[in-house]
Order: structure tokens, then sequence, then C-alpha cells
């Protein structure tokens, strides 16, 4: 199945070129996040790269099509917007690896406890938006007929 069937459709409805440039700047400020998000314990990849996916679906076709094709960011992409959800094995995998790599960061910075009460809160609101998002079954059952 090709991306373009997944890919939501977009209204016909003009956008202005002020919308285009605002969702496009939203989307590249989430998409950084998402890439921060990678390296920074605490702050959550998968909702930022969601919004951006979402910002450049109404500013940029291509750009989201990149997304959409893209080897890491693509299945993410197109699992999410086929199940609106996350399976309860990603958001475990999700939340202990916040958990240990906040541990190792707030222990590095443990003679600056500003850093570690920013990191408590940037990680606090990390799990909080993992827990947010709907779960969904491993293995959904097909439905009987």
């Amino acid at each position: 199945m090709t991306t373009q069937h997944i890919a939501p459709v977009i209204a016909n409805k003009p956008q202005s070129r002020l919308s285009k440039v605002l969702y496009g700047i939203a989307g590249s400020l989430a998409l950084m996040l998402g890439v921060i998000g990678i390296f920074l314990p605490g702050l959550p990849t998968t909702p930022f790269v969601l919004l951006a996916a979402a910002c450049f679906a109404k500013s940029s076709p291509r750009v989201h099509q990149w997304m959409l094709q893209h080897p890491l960011l693509g299945p993410m992409l197109r699992n999410w917007q086929e199940h609106r959800s996350l399976t309860r094995n990603t958001k475990y995998v999700a939340i202990i690896s916040m958990v240990l790599m906040l541990g190792v960061s707030i222990w590095t910075f443990s003679d600056r406890p500003w850093i570690q009460v920013i990191l408590l809160v940037l990680g606090a609101i990390g799990a909080a938006m993992v827990l947010r998002i709907p779960t969904r079954a491993q293995n959904p059952k097909p439905p009987h007929n």
C-alpha cells in the first residue's frame, strides 16, 4: 500500500499564504522539538512528530509526503494515521526509557538542583503526554462475521 492511500484527505478549502507559512513554521518547530526529544530525556518525540506531520499536511504536502516515506518517521506516522493510538508496550517503552534517561541526567546534574527541577518538570510533561494518548490492544482481534 502506498503512503498516498494512508495520508489524510486535506480539504479543498483554499488556505491563505499566511496560514500556510504559520503552519509551516509550527511544523518546523514541532519537528525540531521531536528530534531534540530523541536526545533530551523527558522531552517526548512522538507527539511532536505527529504535530509536525499535521502542520505539514496543511502547509506543505511535499514535506508531509517526505515524512510519511521517511524510514524512521514514516512507520510511526502511518501507524498513528491508521489506529490513532499506541500499544501498551509502546507506552511502557516510552515511559521506562524516559525514567532511565531522566535518572541518569538528574544524577549527572547533582550539583545543580535547578537543572534537576527542570528535568523533572520536562519528564512529567513528557510522561503526561504519552499517557494521554489512547491505548490499543497489541494485536487487535479481527471482527467476527
